[in-house]
């Protein structure tokens, strides 16, 4: 991905969202362009107009800690924002290249070691996964595989919760509020393009994405970024029906850029006996697959 290009259009982005009275300035009647002027940025920031000028046209290499804080705060940027922004100036500076995770092999490739997956299967209580950046189920608890079963129900979806949001039409039952999912799920993706911008893999998932789905790629366009830790989320189970879970994200230590993603139910809630019901179909589906055929 293009550093100028993405350092231009995400300050661009977050300019176009503020409006003067946001920023405490008087709106005036005759603007011309949405949001703040590059002007009224540079005040805010205590910048000249002509150095905020670079910056904003992706000139971010040499631009200090104090500088990138000033237009983080004048941007009224978020702290998944203000992280994506420090990305950026770390690839624009190369010293990305120190700073990003190392893997010894492509996370594709990556499985959970024993223990991991020891842990995993000792969740009981709700869906328990671990996933990349991009958005690949790297591993899972018999909950989680069948609470996922249309994600791998289609081959094409390649165990990619990103493919799957948006190029199976799966998704639109599986994710009642799917506008929202859509936006979280892209945000994730420019998320991680910020913080790995050489992850070719990523590259070739967007591309193929913003081929494939006008929905993704006017998301993609807009350059929202967040962190995805905790929250509640809806879904429609075809075997259960509805189900309203919250959501914990826990970054993996020992393998930096992976996560481990723990869904659970409100105790006594109907979420949570769907839960429990999910569990026992997935126990008579490995029973059904599992028998030997021919007999009764």
């Amino acid at each position: 991905m293009n550093n100028q290009q993405e350092v231009r259009e995400f300050l661009t982005s977050r300019r176009a969202k503020i409006t003067p009275e946001q920023a405490g300035l008087p709106s005036g009647t005759r603007r011309r362009v949405p949001g703040l002027r590059r002007s009224e940025v540079a005040a805010l920031a205590d910048l000249s107009v002509e150095y905020y000028a670079k910056l904003e046209r992706g000139n971010l290499a040499g631009a200090s800690p104090v500088v990138l804080e000033s237009v983080a705060r004048a941007l009224r940027l978020d702290d998944a924002e203000r992280a994506h922004l420090r990305h950026l100036a770390q690839a624009a500076d190369g010293s990305d290249a120190l700073t990003r995770p190392r893997r010894r092999r492509p996370a594709r490739q990556w499985t959970p070691h024993r223990s991991l997956q020891w842990t995993l299967d000792a969740i009981t209580a709700g869906p328990a996964f671990v996933r990349n950046g991009r958005m690949d189920i790297l591993g899972a608890n018999a909950l989680a595989r069948a609470f996922y079963s249309d994600v791998h129900a289609n081959a094409h979806n390649q165990a990619n919760l990103a493919r799957f949001t948006f190029l199976d039409p799966a998704s639109r039952r599986f994710y009642p509020d799917w506008g929202p999912a859509a936006d979280v799920t892209v945000a994730i993706l420019r998320t991680e393009a910020g913080r790995n911008p050489h992850d070719k893999e990523l590259h070739d998932l967007v591309g193929e994405l913003c081929t494939l789905s006008d929905d993704f790629r006017t998301r993609w366009g807009a350059h929202d970024v967040r962190h995805h830790g905790t929250g509640t989320k809806n879904f429609h189970h075809e075997a259960v029906g509805d189900l309203t879970l919250a959501y914990e994200g826990l970054e993996m230590a020992a393998e930096p850029g992976l996560t481990v993603t723990i869904y659970t139910a409100e105790p006594g809630s109907r979420s949570e006996e769907g839960l429990r019901l999910l569990a026992s179909w997935a126990a008579a589906e490995e029973t059904a697959a599992g028998a030997p055929r021919g007999g009764n």
